[in-house]
């Protein structure tokens, strides 16, 4: 096959990969693409040549998956549409030379090894996922895993989360690749596949349950649906901090709890007594509140928060760890691009990582903002000490920069994995969507309808205990996938092919 063929190939196979996270019933597709891949860098005799197929699938991956970033940027942010798609293109190049080095890695290795070829594949495609999720504070969006919650290989999230999963998915993709190949035609050439598969099988016969249940609590969510574009506008904002006041008086239950920033304005810039009345209406009675608001001021700087408030005036902070570059802080160098952008609050000041639950009724709410969810490697932080460890995960997010987008549905997906790993509930409160409930088995069990103004009200069931993911997640980490890769790579090193 002429290289040009090879190299529209790797761009399909990327786009389909990008096709599979649009829909959980499309997880075969995730295979079908790697093993696209697969086919054509195992036909490789040069490593630049399969750097090269790594870095178009990537490309067409990462922008096909995450392209709504060109509306945060050209929409709502104010750049020029050409700086936008150019900055988007720019992104999934940048990130996808991971792959493409993984690939001639891949490539190098095979042609001297005796280990199976597809468990090498599976090595530095980890590998390659691990550098993507973790470096430059990382961005793992439609990180392989994500692909599988509702699909065969759901049942490792609690062993070896998103990125495991990715892993064995990686490892069937290069098994049917080479199946295809002259391996088929041998007996041993199936035991790479049979091997992966048993792996599955197991986790899914051993994964019943780690975690048993607690309290119920009535949870009530809030989703305002506010424009973007008119957050901050002089005739709509008086009106949403009337309409979000006027729900947290009226709401019943246990807890409450709004999207992030749902009050966008800092202390000092709320109206006078608008805050006194909130602390005022939660002192008293058994309901409590989790309210997005961003904390401190310009001159010592501020952070996006989420404030509890409690029956006895007892306070609770949340303050967010992992920010989103651009958005939440400026890399360095980059000061020039994010001042072309309208953004009124651009550089945040960062929380703790392993932060305190907040206390409601006896159940442990562990909450996170926006895309930390993204990161459950962080979130296992928190299950350090298991007495204190979270009963209940509540994100609450504003996805509206990325409007009417997939980017939505993602979320969602994303959400759900954290709740596979860890065998926990999930609330959602969102600014446009998906407001929702997740239960411990990454079941969505009531959702708002995304882009509606709405309240939510629901019990939730809280869980103790701690999965194999958050018992080894909590204590080292990404280390152990990243030591599980590098054995693979050095065994493929040490086990020479045989001289003829």
């Amino acid at each position: 096959m002429p290289f040009w063929i090879a190299l529209l190939v790797a761009a399909g196979a990327g786009g389909l990969h990008a096709w599979s996270f649009s829909d959980t019933a499309l997880w075969w597709l995730q295979l079908l693409a790697v093993a696209l891949l697969a086919w054509r860098v195992r036909a490789c005799r040069r490593a630049g040549r399969a750097a090269l197929l790594g870095w178009v699938f990537g490309t067409a991956w990462l922008v096909g998956g995450t392209w709504w970033l060109f509306i945060s940027m050209h929409r709502y942010g104010g750049l020029p549409a050409w700086l936008a798609g150019a900055a988007v293109l720019l992104l999934g190049a940048f990130l996808s030379l991971y792959l493409g080095l993984a690939m001639a890695a891949y490539v190098r290795l095979a042609a001297r090894t005796r280990l199976w070829k597809a468990l090498l594949f599976a090595a530095v495609w980890l590998l390659a996922e691990l550098a993507r999720g973790v470096i430059f504070t990382g961005f793992p969006w439609v990180a392989s895993g994500y692909a599988h919650v509702d699909g065969p290989l759901a049942p490792l999230a609690p062993w070896v989360g998103v990125y495991g999963i990715g892993f064995v998915a990686a490892w069937l993709g290069a098994s049917a690749a080479r199946l295809a190949g002259r391996g088929g035609r041998r007996a041993h050439g199936w035991a790479p596949l049979l091997t992966a598969l048993g792996l599955c099988v197991v986790a899914s016969l051993v994964s019943d349950s780690f975690t048993t249940p607690t309290r119920s609590l009535a949870v009530t969510l809030l989703q305002g649906n506010v424009p973007q574009d008119e957050k901050f506008s002089a005739t709509l904002l008086p009106q949403v901090l009337q309409w979000y006041a006027d729900e947290l008086e009226a709401a019943g239950g246990d807890l409450v709890i709004t999207p992030e920033t749902a009050i966008p304005l800092l202390p000092g810039q709320l109206p006078a007594g608008y805050w006194d009345g909130l602390a005022a209406r939660f002192r008293q009675g058994g309901t409590a509140a989790l309210i997005g608001q961003p904390l401190g001021d310009f001159t010592e700087g501020y952070t996006n928060s989420a404030v509890g408030l409690a029956p006895g005036g007892a306070g609770y902070r949340y303050d967010k760890h992992h920010l989103v570059p651009f958005g939440e802080f400026i890399p360095t160098g980059f000061r020039w691009f994010v001042d072309m952008m309208h953004m009124p609050l651009g550089d945040f000041d960062r929380g703790p990582l392993n932060a305190p639950s907040f206390e409601v009724h006896g159940e442990r709410v562990a909450p996170n903002i926006c895309y930390e969810d993204l990161f459950g490697e962080e979130l296992a932080a928190r299950f350090a000490d298991p007495a204190r460890a979270p009963t209940l995960f509540a994100n609450i997010s504003n996805i509206g920069w990325f409007g009417d987008t997939v980017a939505v549905y993602q979320h969602l997906q994303i959400s759900r994995m954290r709740t596979l790993e860890f065998q926990l509930p999930m609330v959602r409160a969102t600014n446009t969507g998906a407001t929702a409930l997740i239960d411990h088995n990454g079941r969505v069990t009531q959702q708002l309808p995304p882009f509606t103004r709405g309240v939510l009200s629901a019990p939730v069931q809280g869980r103790s205990g701690l999965t194999p993911f958050a018992r080894w997640a909590s204590v080292a980490g990404l280390w152990p996938l990243l030591a599980l890769a590098v054995a693979v790579l050095l065994a493929a090193a040490g086990l020479r092919r045989r001289s003829r």
